[in-house]
């Protein structure tokens, strides 16, 4: 099991000491989101400062762009760190794509599915000298003349991943996708319920990646560890109020929850969401304790045939997360 670490920066040019950091530690990888600021970026700077670490999107938004334009992010990339980049894609939701991106929405799992599909059809193109020839519902891409072909690349092809919580999308991915990143917000009977069996016979295909997101809170001390639960609720209530992981809730019988949660998002009660999660919750969503502790309930959730684990950490003691990371290890 691998484990990789947020390349988060305020500044890209910070990124590259950052992800050295992460490499001389031991880490596995490196990952990126689409949050404040592009997460090609700082995987583009550390691709020069870095020479093992895997470097990934965890993810970035594909309905945002479009097939060519994440073809040429991801070949290019993948040529720059030497064979280390993933490509992880999301979809994000409805309103983010047609009020802060501006870019169609309609059937988002078959879209999505379509949009990996297209990807690939472009690398092959490059990489083998195909015609480029995909004529799909909603991408068409027919046209690559010699100057805006780069040719092959010596590192072969990239993977792509999909993040996925629906089972249409699961599906997608399943089809399409050489793996999943699962969202941090799930449960391990959720991942074990609603995940694993959406994926069918692709579970057991070694060639098919999965990628746990996960909740973390380390402490030590009470104070420490009640700090690092605030954190994780905060977390939880966000997403729990969104209508797209109303399913991870519902599989626990927490329909009422989700009901309040959005309620209260509703209104900009952000404090309020925090203070009405549940224990119960909290110990299903996250993974609250000290380093041994979330190391050994981490090791006891998930099976052996995970990739990698992408855990977003939460602790005032920065060093926990040192000890954290050579439990998994060790």
């Amino acid at each position: 099991m691998k484990i990789d670490a947020s390349l988060i920066t305020r500044d890209h040019l910070d990124a590259g000491k950052l992800a050295t950091r992460f490499e001389n530690e031991g880490y596995d990888g490196v990952y990126t989101f689409e949050g404040p600021h592009d997460p090609f970026l700082p995987l583009s700077i550390s691709c020069g400062t870095t020479s093992t670490i895997d470097l990934m999107t965890s993810v970035a938004i594909g309905f945002a762009r479009n097939p060519m334009i994440l073809a040429n992010l991801g070949y290019d990339l993948q040529l720059m760190s030497k064979g280390r980049f993933t490509l992880g894609l999301g979809s994000q939701i409805k309103p983010h794509i047609e009020k802060r991106f501006s870019m169609p929405w309609s059937s988002p799992a078959k879209r999505m599915g379509e949009m990996v599909a297209a990807i690939k059809a472009i690398w092959n193109a490059w990489q083998f000298q195909e015609p480029l020839n995909f004529r799909g519902e909603f991408y068409s891409h027919t046209l690559m003349t010699p100057f805006f072909n780069p040719g092959e690349n010596p590192f072969g092809i990239p993977k792509i991943l999909m993040a996925a919580v629906g089972p249409l999308m699961l599906k997608a991915a399943a089809e399409n996708a050489d793996g999943i990143i699962v969202h941090p917000f799930h449960s391990a009977k959720s991942f074990h319920e609603l995940t694993l069996p959406a994926l069918g016979n692709r579970f057991q295909d070694n060639n098919f990646d999965i990628v746990i997101g996960l909740i973390v809170g380390l402490g030590t001390t009470q104070d420490e560890i009640d700090q690092a639960k605030l954190s994780c609720a905060s977390q939880i209530s966000f997403y729990g109020s969104t209508p797209a992981y109303k399913g991870m809730l519902e599989v626990h019988g927490f329909e009422d929850l989700h009901l309040e949660l959005n309620r209260l998002s509703k209104q900009g009660e952000w404090i309020k969401m925090r203070e009405i999660i549940p224990d119960e919750v909290l110990q299903k969503f996250a993974i609250i304790g000290t380093p041994a502790e979330v190391g050994k309930e981490l090791l006891s959730r998930y099976d052996a045939k995970i990739a990698r684990v992408q855990p977003t950490i939460y602790t005032s003691q920065p060093e926990l997360q040192s000890e954290f990371f050579n439990f998994i290890k060790g």
